[in-house]
């Protein structure tokens, strides 16, 4: 009964009311005298709080000497709490927004694999419309089940997958030179946007950065299509792009990054 009590609390009832209502249930028609025995509370707040309760619409009066007192259904108490509570949700969803015009999303820190992991695949669940994703084969397999169950909820998914990524859906394209760019980056990165409204990054095995700031995750799918356009030329012309840069792209790389950078393999 306690729970009940609670529950009842949390919704906006205070003890004594919750008690009371609850009371009347177990008998009604009650008088107060009778309320206050079954509610186990003080006669006086007894009719105090059936006053309350009456003004509320929770409890309706007989208006007969002994006055009686009878509860409202269940089910008709549980209406109104859900239409408050949705009515409230809905003024707040509008005017939040509006309290800090130029709020932006903050950036959070995630350490430790075990739980960047757990946000990959909270993010993958919570995903209505498309996944994009840059992963090696190593961390892949954790989060594959979930990429194919999102798959089959009809997400388009698609994958930069480096290391030999071997999945059977969605759109995959094919990163080379895996293990070298895991060593020249010090560690394997991830990159995942969900529906172009959250985004993920960083070294899976250390830290990522996780948010909902929108320029922020509009910079990441930048990163990961423009990915996408470069990995698919580069399977579909290889002997023209080995013509015009050299192999491995050395030319295109010696034009583009400066000799001291670190990023010399991509």
């Amino acid at each position: 009964m306690n729970d009940i009590i609670e529950s009842l609390k949390e919704l906006g009832l205070n003890t004594y009311e919750a008690k009371v209502y609850v009371a009347l249930l177990k008998k009604y028609p009650a008088t107060g005298y009778e309320v206050a025995k079954l509610a186990d509370i003080p006669q006086s707040r007894a009719y105090d709080t059936l006053k309350a309760l009456e003004t509320a619409k929770i409890v309706s009066a007989s208006g007969e000497k002994p006055q009686t007192f009878i509860p409202v259904k269940p089910k008709e108490l549980t209406k109104r709490f859900r239409r408050k509570i949705e009515a409230n949700i809905d003024f707040l969803e509008k005017k939040l927004p509006d309290v800090k015009k130029d709020y932006n999303e903050p950036v959070h820190s995630i350490s430790g694999a075990y739980e960047i992991r757990e946000k990959l695949i909270e993010i993958i669940k919570s995903a209505k419309n498309d996944i994009y994703i840059e992963v090696w084969s190593n961390d892949f397999k954790y989060i594959e089940q979930h990429l194919f169950e999102a798959y089959h909820r009809g997400l388009d998914i698609k994958i930069v997958g480096y290391d030999n990524v071997q999945c059977p859906f969605g759109a995959v394209f094919s990163h080379k030179n895996g293990r070298e760019i895991e060593h020249s980056l010090g560690g394997r990165m991830i990159f995942l946007i969900a529906d172009n409204t959250e985004g993920l990054f960083g070294k899976v095995e250390n830290k990522v950065i996780w948010t909902k700031n929108t320029d922020v995750v509009f910079l990441l799918k930048e990163f990961i299509v423009h990915d996408m356009y470069l990995l698919d030329i580069e399977d579909n012309f290889p002997e023209q792009l080995k013509y015009f840069y050299g192999a491995g792209l050395k030319k295109l790389k010696d034009k583009i990054l400066s000799r001291n950078s670190k990023y010399n393999i991509h």
